[in-house]
């Protein structure tokens, strides 16, 4: 009656409560709250509870049923054995749970790790009657012991692999893990793994990820996504609390200060993960990489706290390699860095093949100052949050003014300062700048001598603090169009064939040819024109005008 008849008055909770030290310790107690035997009314319209207490006689066995209603009847019985039978009188549409197989697909999601077995009668196949029978003997339906809860060195690789294929459904063995007891103000166990191979659906941000949550050993949620970043979405595991409520929700973990603390702890245990293969396994790094480092790129805007564990693990394309694969860290780059230069140098492109032939670069190579080179969709976003490495700042080869250009190694051209930009007082440079910024009009912001090109004519290039062309299109692409525009600098290579050919022209062929320059520039910048019809009209004239009579 005390105990039976009461809602939220858990006997299990008194009797744990009355336990000291060891036995405290030792007990697998996973009743708490005095409500989980009461959501037995949500499958059953009635409840029949036989139970005898160990040390009494079979005279003393007592019957308790109830409809749920708010009352309950309640008579002594006799009763052969000691224990307890409840007994589910099941709704009419809740059938499935008659079904063997359904009870021990339950048992087995969400009781499989706790460490009483729990029992059932055997079934097997009886081909005569062509249907299962109930055999007169018993069958543990759990396993009745939970790998992440034994000593490290008593669990086999082999054995991790498997434990990993079990939750995570993968044909493939996990390329590392990390298994730790954390004790403390919080105890808990955490089994992190690291997959092989990226899920098809790894982009959807909205996707629900995580670690699978216990607590003392009972299965409560999938996809716990309350304790790691989105950016870390790929790690799969199991992370068992002695301390969360057994009835705890995704709500409730949105506002416990104690799961903050434990999200913050399991970031930094799966980034000294990713770490240490870095640093011990270059090989399996590059194969993470290849799948995972696109993603793991957006924690550098999305986690400030753990930006310097992140910066480490970042892999680039880089002119410095012959292949456009990502494998050239920062500190690679700054080990190399030409002597007078203080900025690590990038270029962001639709792919890593057009960043490496882009014009931006060309003073930059021919100077032997290497580039790193992204084209990933998150890279405009991801660079726009960095600011320096080990002292040295960013510099986007497409914006601003490269100003220590001048000083680093030798121009195209032979020259140590052949890639400086003319003074603007030198008459005719600026009266062609003036005659080109006439001939556009409104599509730029100005005309002036290029710093950065060597074998191209001319550039469009960007304030240091606007927004690059790449990151306004991956801004209109989320539906962020209204990103007010900015007129890009029209740069000029003075060096340049064409370009002193246009400083010879004048009226319409002047024309022609500079909205040609632009419309080429253009096309290099945004991969696109306004009017391609009209530049091929262009390009078409000027084709026409070179061939011979």
């Amino acid at each position: 009656v005390a105990n039976l008849g009461t809602i939220a008055k858990s006997g299990t909770r008194e009797f744990f409560q009355s336990l000291t030290g060891d036995q405290a310790k030792d007990a697998h107690l996973i009743g708490q709250f005095g409500v989980g035997f009461y959501s037995s009314f949500i499958v059953a319209d009635k409840v029949t509870v036989v139970t005898r207490r160990a040390g009494m006689t079979a005279a003393h066995g007592v019957r308790w049923e109830s409809d749920g209603q708010g009352e309950y009847s309640l008579e002594t019985i006799d009763k052969a054995g000691r224990g307890t039978d409840v007994i589910l009188h099941l709704r009419a549409d809740e059938d499935d749970l008659l079904s063997s197989y359904r009870l021990k697909e339950i048992i087995r999601k969400y009781s499989d790790h706790i460490t009483l077995p729990i029992l059932m009668r055997k079934e097997e196949w009886d081909k005569d009657k062509s249907e299962y029978v109930v055999k007169d003997e018993d069958e543990q339906v759990n396993q009745a012991s939970a790998l992440w809860t034994r000593p490290k060195s008593e669990i086999t690789d082999e054995q991790y692999a498997e434990f990993y294929k079990a939750i995570s459904h993968d044909f493939e063995a996990p390329l590392a893990w990390s298994h730790n007891r954390v004790e403390g103000s919080s105890e808990y166990t955490q089994l992190l793994f690291i997959p092989t191979k990226a899920p098809f659906d790894l982009w959807n941000r909205d996707k629900k990820a995580g670690v699978k949550l216990y607590v003392k050993r009972v299965f409560i949620m999938d996809d716990a996504e309350q304790f790691l970043p989105l950016y870390l979405r790929f790690i799969k595991g199991v992370l068992d609390s002695s301390d969360l409520p057994l009835n705890v929700s995704r709500e409730l973990l949105q506002k416990d200060p104690e799961v903050e603390a434990m999200k913050g702890a399991l970031t930094r245990r799966a980034l000294d993960l990713v770490a240490r293969l870095a640093k011990d396994e270059p090989e399996k790094y590059a194969q993470f990489w290849r799948e995972f480092g696109a993603v793991l790129k957006e924690g550098v805007a999305e986690d400030y706290a753990n930006r310097d564990k992140l910066l480490p693990l970042l892999r680039f394309a880089s002119t410095h390699e012959a292949t456009d694969e990502d494998k050239v860290s920062l500190a690679d780059y700054v080990a190399r860095m030409q002597p007078g230069q203080q900025k690590i140098y990038y270029v962001v492109a639709e792919s890593r093949a057009a960043a490496r032939s882009s014009p931006y670069i060309e003073q930059l190579r021919a100077r032997k100052v290497e580039v790193l080179l992204l084209g990933d969709r998150v890279d405009p976003w991801i660079m726009g949050q960095l600011h320096e490495f080990d002292g040295k700042g960013f510099q986007d080869a497409a914006r601003g003014d490269l100003v220590e250009l001048a000083g680093i190694g030798t121009a195209a051209g032979g020259e140590a300062d052949a890639g400086k930009a003319p003074a603007m007082d030198d008459a005719a440079s600026k009266a062609l700048f003036d005659r080109v910024a006439a001939a556009l009009g409104d599509a730029v912001g100005g005309v002036k001598a290029s710093q950065r090109l060597a074998e191209s004519p001319a550039c469009l290039t960007r304030g240091e603090d606007g927004l690059s062309e790449s990151m306004r299109r991956m801004l209109a692409a989320v539906g962020r169009g209204d990103v007010p525009q900015e007129k890009p600098q029209l740069e000029l290579n003075l060096a340049h064939p064409l370009v002193k050919r246009l400083a010879g022209l004048d009226g319409a062929d002047f024309s022609e040819l500079a909205q040609l320059l632009y419309d080429q520039a253009q096309l290099t910048e945004q991969g696109q024109l306004a009017n391609p019809g009209e530049f091929a009209r262009r390009l078409n004239s000027l084709l026409l005008k070179l061939l011979p009579q």
